[in-house]
């Protein structure tokens, strides 16, 4: 029997093993990114090895990171939003796959839905700027990958999710605009209807200077998103996984 196996790297990072295929979000596989830095170990390189396709959602500095993609190799294949192929064929990637919300690519029997999402898309800090996506990634299970987004109403739309990933902070003491909250990703819930749901975008990164300290931003939001989620969508299953852990279900 076949099981929906995921893996929380950390930040947008997940490795999602669906029916057999091994697909990496976002990843950010070093231990800095210019002023923020990873915290605990680093990535185990096991958790992306012999990928069959990766997901780009947009091109934030923190989710297409060049280094991290070039230790994937530049035949890897990259499914990215419309307007980051550009980039990447530049820096000598050659198997990139773009795809605008609404579309659907394929990675032998599963299916990714790309997926409209509420965040600014521009790469700083002069561009060039592509779609901001999520991703329905569909096999024997269905799981969204939200990307960065916030709350946006078309998430009702979105039916027979078994387990959403849904971003709850970042990487700094403050979050702005086109991000979730604890208490928005909640909200989501609301409107996604998923079986479980499973908080990202935690507990990773820190600026420098703060790794000395424990600040309520590496811990916490994923608890608050939790109790919030209790409140108003009590029927949702809530696995609340640290980085480098993961979540295992039975088909």
């Amino acid at each position: 029997m076949k099981s929906l196996h995921i893996t929380y790297i950390g930040h947008a990072t997940v490795l999602i093993e669906i029916d057999g295929i091994r697909i990496l979000t976002d990843p950010v596989l070093r231990n800095r990114i210019g002023h923020i830095k990873r915290r605990g170990g680093s990535v185990d390189p096991a958790s992306h090895d012999s990928l069959d396709a990766v997901l780009i959602s947009h091109m934030h500095l923190d989710h297409l990171d060049l280094p991290s993609l070039r230790l994937l190799g530049f035949d890897q294949r990259l499914i990215v939003p419309s307007g980051a192929g550009d980039l990447l064929h530049r820096h000598g990637f050659r198997n990139i796959e773009e795809v605008r919300a609404g579309e659907i690519a394929s990675v032998e029997d599963i299916t990714i839905a790309a997926t409209i999402a509420h965040h600014e898309g521009a790469r700083w800090p002069f561009g060039p700027e592509a779609e901001t996506l999520g991703f329905l990634v569909k096999g024997g299970k269905t799981v969204y990958f939200a990307g960065d987004t916030d709350l946006f109403p078309e998430m009702a739309a979105m039916a027979s999710i078994d387990v959403a990933l849904l971003p709850v902070w970042g990487w700094g003491p403050t979050i702005g605009d086109g991000h979730l909250t604890p208490r928005r990703a909640a909200e989501s819930l609301q409107l996604l209807k998923p079986k479980a749901a499973m908080p990202i975008h935690w507990g990773t990164f820190a600026p420098m200077g703060l790794g000395w300290m424990k600040p309520y931003f590496l811990s916490e939001p994923p608890r608050d998103f939790a109790q919030y989620a209790g409140e108003l969508a009590p029927d949702v299953d809530i696995h609340v996984v640290n980085p480098g852990n993961f979540l295992q279900l039975p088909s």
